[in-house]
């Protein structure tokens, strides 16, 4: 498994991470999780991401603890706090006093003294940056994080982290997460020249676009049984339309006439983005797992990536793929 640095930190992760999101509720049980947790592993996955909200609110951490044991030394263990955690609405944001409280209660669930990247999951209008980057900086000083992150944070937020973060001498992010795929290329306009100019490292969700990019979903057929999307019904209507089949149906023409597949396709392109460090996968079998580790092998030509240009960028909805 190739390992990328996280952005310009010194932290090395794979190239293919697994998400937590399906571990546990009425996905995949305590064994069935832990027999992907150790096929990840012996992969050579070292980077693991969960957060506090997945699952029953903290269902995925404690289920991460549980499978770990011992070899939680050998992964990079991300997870994440700022979503609601009660109903009241009054575990959430990104306040010293949350912080603190949300990060003790992570390294509970997950059965470890340090978090090896703790990333904010929504920016938190209500509390000041230099308060959250204060309170994760006396937490990477006190050895119970490694690094720091954002996720969904707008340009203009990220700009203003990390100036702060310079300004105050405080310790900074050091990545993205952000939706990123085929379908959804909006971040390079304003997120990426932010991510570039500050050594951001960009670590792509739902990179399969809840499993349309997979090739198990065909326009006008009867859904997979126990796929994600069969059983969401916001998934599929986020997902499922006319513009994103058309492009399916091209993609998958592409990927034919090359011999590889849809899977493949969608994640090669992704590990050629130069500003990607890690992608996020999740996986419901260690086989599923599997494909998806060895999905990021086809190198793509330039000539690749040009047809694939234009046809996922705006305006290119009508050319086709060579």
């Amino acid at each position: 498994m190739q390992q990328r640095n996280l952005g310009n930190s010194g932290l090395k992760v794979s190239l293919v991470g697994l998400g937590c999101n399906n571990f546990g509720g009425d996905r995949i049980d305590l064994e069935a999780s832990r027999q992907v947790i150790h096929k990840a592993l012996d992969l050579g996955i070292t980077l693991i991401d969960t957060a506090d909200t997945y699952g029953n609110r903290g269902e995925r951490e404690t289920i991460l603890g549980e499978c770990l044991g011992v070899r939680r030394k050998d992964i990079v263990l991300a997870t994440k706090c700022g979503l609601p955690m009660d109903d009241a609405g009054t575990l959430r944001g990104a306040s010293r006093r949350y912080i603190l409280s949300a990060v003790e209660a992570s390294l509970k669930r997950l059965k470890t003294d340090w978090i090896d990247l703790f990333i904010i999951h929504r920016p938190d209008p209500q509390t000041p940056i230099e308060e959250t980057l204060r309170a994760l900086d006396d937490l990477v000083r006190a050895g119970k994080l490694r690094y720091t992150g954002c996720s969904t944070f707008a340009a203009w937020q990220m700009v203003e982290a990390q100036w702060t973060a310079r300004h105050h001498n405080l310790n900074h992010f050091v990545c993205c997460q952000d939706q990123y795929n085929l379908f959804k290329r909006g971040l390079e306009k304003d997120l990426q020249p932010v991510m570039q100019n500050y050594g951001l490292g960009l670590i792509p969700h739902t990179p399969l676009a809840s499993g349309l990019l997979t090739g198990k979903y065909r326009r006008n057929a009867p859904m997979p049984a126990g796929a994600r999307m069969t059983k969401e019904k916001r998934q599929a209507d986020r997902w499922l339309n006319n513009a994103n089949w058309e492009l399916v149906e091209r993609f998958d023409t592409f990927c034919k006439a090359r011999g590889h597949t849809l899977l493949e396709l969608a994640m090669s392109w992704l590990a050629s983005r130069t500003v990607v460090s890690s992608i996020i996968a999740g996986a419901t079998s260690p086989e599923q797992l599997e494909l998806n580790a060895r999905a990021v092998e086809w190198k793509l030509s330039a000539e690749d990536l040009a047809n694939i240009d234009a046809v996922t960028k705006k305006g290119g909805c009508g050319a086709s793929l060579g």
